[in-house]
């Protein structure tokens, strides 16, 4: 019992230390874009920004980025991570850093 156990254990732990290079190799391609946050909806799990071109967009927010979603207000100056599939599509918000630290 206890061998099968750590087995699966074992098993778990190489499926998530392999996720993110699967990841990677699936072609999954990703670009920075800095933004000027416009309203948050962490309920939804969606962000709606103005980029540096003026255009305001809303998108979905992804893994990592939805805990940020908590933190952001209108006005905050960020610098989002947008992942795309191979065809270049716009898939969501993977990762969303402050361009500057929010004064405290």
């Amino acid at each position: 019992m206890k061998r099968t156990a750590l087995i699966a254990v074992a098993l778990l732990v190489l499926a998530w230390v392999a996720a993110p290079v699967a990841v990677t190799l699936a072609g999954e391609k990703s670009h920075d874009l800095k933004a000027e946050i416009v309203s948050v909806d962490p309920a939804g799990k969606t962000l709606t920004f103005k980029d540096e071109t003026g255009q305001t967009n809303t998108a979905a927010a992804l893994g990592k980025a939805i805990d940020t979603l908590k933190s952001l207000k209108a006005g905050d100056k960020v610098i989002l991570t947008c992942s795309d599939n191979d065809k270049g599509e716009h898939q969501g918000i993977s990762a969303i850093r402050y361009e500057k630290p929010p004064a405290q």
